[in-house]
């Protein structure tokens, strides 16, 4: 009820500002279109009223205004689009962003890539291959890790019969498809993951940006690059993603660092342990406190960011092996990070921290039952001090 009474009252505001929803259609855009050029005014607003405008150049606004917008007002841009399209009005293809790839389109002729899924460490391989002038191809191939960011990378030239040979052999001997990819993704992939390698690591991989520049000329993609996923795989009407998606190894299979969820783990561990009598429906509560702790603390700023690319990858190499249900899931989680959206109230994001935390418990516990213990919990504590008055 409250975000219903925040819209109507931005709609007010909108109109305060001099548009009229009973205008022509003609006059409602330009009056749109003015105001969204004004700082301060509301966004989401200005995008809800462009809903109710069905003429091309209300679509065309709308995309102009994607282009720049992120969280909830994306998401109602989102919305106004999807409704347009119902009556047959897209953007028209000069009101879309520029493509990046537009102005090295020459250069890039030719080039591709190849992606392997994640590994449980958060590792993958990534290639760029490119037809050389003078026969046969120059093959970069980089190692990325979650943790360490590029583990390796390396240009050698091969030629097609023994890149497909290669192929063929990692294909068989790790159990896994290497995917065909856009190339400009690849590159984003690995620019990242350089970005993030420690200094110190960075003598190992070797001049990475020398090796790039064999394969293309074109400054190293920044962190606003667009995934090509959401273009491929996610309908513009807003989608949640399934709880089936747990079901997915990339996502079973997913650690984060020791580091970041100790906190919370050490939070479930002392709940415990606790020398508190607690219900179960108490202990449940708690356990839920520490969940929506974890959601805020890990999905946020630049861990956020990292997971975020994370599902986007994923989803793209679902789609490209046959799997656009789960594509599109993994998409929209990717987008529901994206989009600043309230990750506590997403039921799949509640499993998957579950999931998380759980693995890295059950660990835990494993690990203490093959170690000698050498100290007690307090609960442990006053256990064995009733047990040894019980027995004088």
């Amino acid at each position: 009820m409250a975000n219903e009474a925040q819209a109507a009252h931005a709609d007010s505001e909108l109109r305060a500002l001099g548009f009229d929803p009973a205008a022509a259609p003609e006059q409602a855009l330009e009056t749109l279109r003015a105001l969204s050029d004004r700082p301060g005014v509301n966004q989401a607003a200005i995008a809800r009223a462009l809903g109710e405008i069905k003429i091309a150049g209300a679509a065309d606004l709308l995309a102009a205004m994607e282009h720049r917008a992120s969280g909830p007002v994306r998401r109602e841009i989102r919305r106004s689009l999807f409704k347009l399209r119902r009556f047959g009005l897209e953007p028209a293809p000069a009101a879309l962003p520029p493509s990046k790839s537009t102005p090295a389109a020459a250069e890039s002729e030719g080039i591709s890539a190849l992606l392997s899924p994640f590994d449980h460490s958060g590792a993958r391989m990534v290639w760029i291959v490119k037809p050389r002038v003078q026969g046969g191809l120059s093959h970069l191939a980089g190692v990325t890790s979650e943790s360490e960011g590029l583990v390796g990378a390396g240009i050698t030239e091969r030629s097609r019969r023994e890149l497909r040979q290669k192929r063929d052999e990692i294909e068989s001997e790790l159990g896994f498809l290497l995917v065909e990819a856009d190339w400009r993704l690849a590159d984003f992939i690995l620019c990242e993951a350089y970005r993030r390698t420690p200094a110190a690591a960075r003598r190992e991989v070797g001049d990475f940006l020398a090796r790039r520049a064999e394969i293309t000329a074109e400054p190293p993609p920044g962190p606003d690059f667009v995934h090509p996923v959401y273009r491929e795989v996610l309908p513009a009407e807003p989608l949640e993603p399934s709880m089936e998606l747990l079901k997915n190894r990339q996502i079973v299979e997913w650690k984060f660092p020791p580091e970041e969820i100790k906190p919370y783990v050490a939070e479930i561990t002392e709940l415990q342990g606790s020398t508190l009598v607690l219900n179960p429906l108490q202990q449940q509560d708690r356990v839920e406190t520490v969940l929506d702790k974890a959601l805020t603390g890990l999905f946020g700023g630049e861990r956020g960011y990292r997971i975020r690319r994370r599902l986007e990858d994923i989803a793209y190499y679902m789609a490209h092996t046959g799997a656009p249900e789960t594509a599109r899931w993994a998409a929209a989680a990717a987008a529901a990070i994206r989009d600043g959206a309230d990750l506590k109230r997403i039921a799949f994001f509640r499993g998957f921290i579950r999931i998380v935390l759980g693995a890295t418990l059950a660990e835990q516990e494993e690990r203490a039952k093959e170690e000698p213990r050498l100290i007690m919990t307090p609960a442990e504590a006053m256990r064995a001090q009733q047990a040894r008055g019980r027995s004088r």
